[in-house]
């Protein structure tokens, strides 16, 4: 539905016969920015990005031994440059674990995969859990997975895992590169997962979710102790040329968090809520276009008792919405949202799309999506501003080496201009550039 390609390492495909499988990549990306719209960074800025892959998997018979390595660095930065754990994340074992595959787990047509170690996640409409390709770095986790498929068209996904947290996080560790092995601990859990059954409802696939994740405070690392149950529901049907396809997914999440990160901060409720829908048709042709209107509404946090804002948890950005890196002002977060998107395959080597999405607040009293803009007093309005997004693949060298450039450009509306801590830098005008080797 139009999202971005999976991770090529975020889930290292089975081997399909007995024996050691090498694989890895290099990405090169350079990233610029004018008009930064987040409060508090250079107003125009660079970064030069590396990212080094190298994955091993060894197959005997039913079981499965893999490992994985990224070594994720920045350049060119300075302490005004938006640079975090998503950029920089050096020499990380993201992957070592043990799976066993059982064809016929539960009679014919079945299957059970069981996985346990530290590996990366995409899983459904991948909103909630994913291994966001476009960032710099992963997201990884340390526990248990199950995926099941049974007769009908079923299908689960089962996990029980301690998120890693990227480690070092000081601005000055990040600046230079530093390298420190991730952490997990029992202080951050995510359990739960998602069924699915294609054809649920004529050539439509079905999907339920639920995840619990649960935090509290660690030694030197305070948090807003969350715990949060999400609970999602979605309709997709794929797209196929000459038909029309559809998507439409409902997330809502309760719980409680802190209102801070201080010991003694209050307990707040939760009561948030996300929505996606769209429909897109495939044309006949050459070019597979594929035409599309979106809306996408994440609830902020308003002035009631309760908690509102929406949290994506560890779901992905760039499908839906835009890039990371530089940009960043514009997730899953107080955002109301409708679009257009088309996109088209001219030929095995090029693909590209181009998106509109004309941008309010859910609250007007809460910061815009993740630009951490805000007015607490609600008087700047809630419209934020015109975004066009707009990518283009190439491979160069087919499936070996394939260039990338990604551009958005966002006309600030008035919350964007007028709020008291927005910067007064013009319109948003980013590009960054992208040349990925796989081996």
């Amino acid at each position: 539905m139009g999202f971005a390609a999976a991770p090529a390492f975020a889930q290292i495909a089975p081997v399909p016969a007995d024996g050691l499988d090498l694989s890895g990549s290099l990405r090169l990306r350079y990233e610029t920015i004018d008009g930064q719209p987040r409060p508090g960074f250079n107003a125009s800025d660079d970064l030069l990005s590396l990212r080094t892959i190298l994955g091993a998997q060894y197959r005997r018979g039913q079981v499965r031994i893999a490992a994985e390595v990224y070594d994720s660095r920045a350049y060119l930065a300075d302490r005004g440059t938006p640079v975090t754990t998503g950029e920089v994340n050096a020499v990380e074992l993201v992957q070592a674990y043990v799976a066993v595959d059982t064809p016929g787990a539960f009679g014919p047509g079945t299957s059970l995969a069981l996985q346990g170690g530290r590996f990366l996640l995409n899983i459904g409409s991948r909103r909630l859990v994913a291994a966001d390709d476009y960032r710099n770095t992963t997201n990884s986790y340390t526990g248990v997975k199950a995926d099941i498929a049974a007769r009908g068209g079923f299908k689960a996904t089962l996990i029980y895992v301690l998120p890693q947290a990227r480690l070092p996080d000081t601005i000055d560790a990040l600046l230079d590169n530093r390298q420190r092995i991730d952490r997990e601990s029992f202080d951050q859990v995510l359990w739960g997962g998602t069924l699915s059954r294609a054809k649920a409802i004529g050539p439509a696939m079905a999907e339920l979710s639920f995840y619990h994740l649960g935090e509290r405070d660690a030694p030197g690392r305070p948090t807003r102790n969350r715990s949060l149950n999400t609970i999602g529901g979605r309709i997709i049907r794929d797209p196929k040329a000459g038909a029309v396809d559809y998507e439409v997914e409902a997330i809502y999440q309760i719980g409680h968090i802190r209102n801070g990160t201080a010991p003694t901060a209050a307990l707040l409720d939760v009561s948030a809520s996300f929505v996606h829908a769209e429909i897109g048709y495939s044309f006949a042709g050459a070019w597979k276009p594929r035409l599309s209107v979106e809306f996408d509404r994440a609830s902020g946090d308003g002035l009631g008792g309760s908690f509102g804002r929406f949290d994506t948890l560890f779901g992905m950005r760039r499908a839906d919405l835009a890039p990371s890196g530089l940009y960043g002002a514009v997730a899953r977060a107080n955002i109301v949202t409708p679009g257009l998107r088309f996109e088209a395959v001219p030929s095995k080597t090029v693909d590209w799309f181009v998106t509109y999405h004309p941008m309010w607040l859910a609250e007007r009293t809460d910061s815009f999506s993740t630009s951490g803009v805000r007015d607490p007093t609600g008087r700047s309005g809630s419209f934020a501003g015109h975004q066009i997004d707009a990518r283009v693949r190439y491979w160069l060298i087919q499936d070996r080496l394939r260039a990338e450039l990604d551009g958005v450009w966002l006309a600030k509306g008035r919350f964007l201009r007028d709020a008291p801590n927005a910067p007064k830098s013009g319109n948003t005008r980013y590009v960054s550039t992208n040349l990925t080797m796989s081996f």
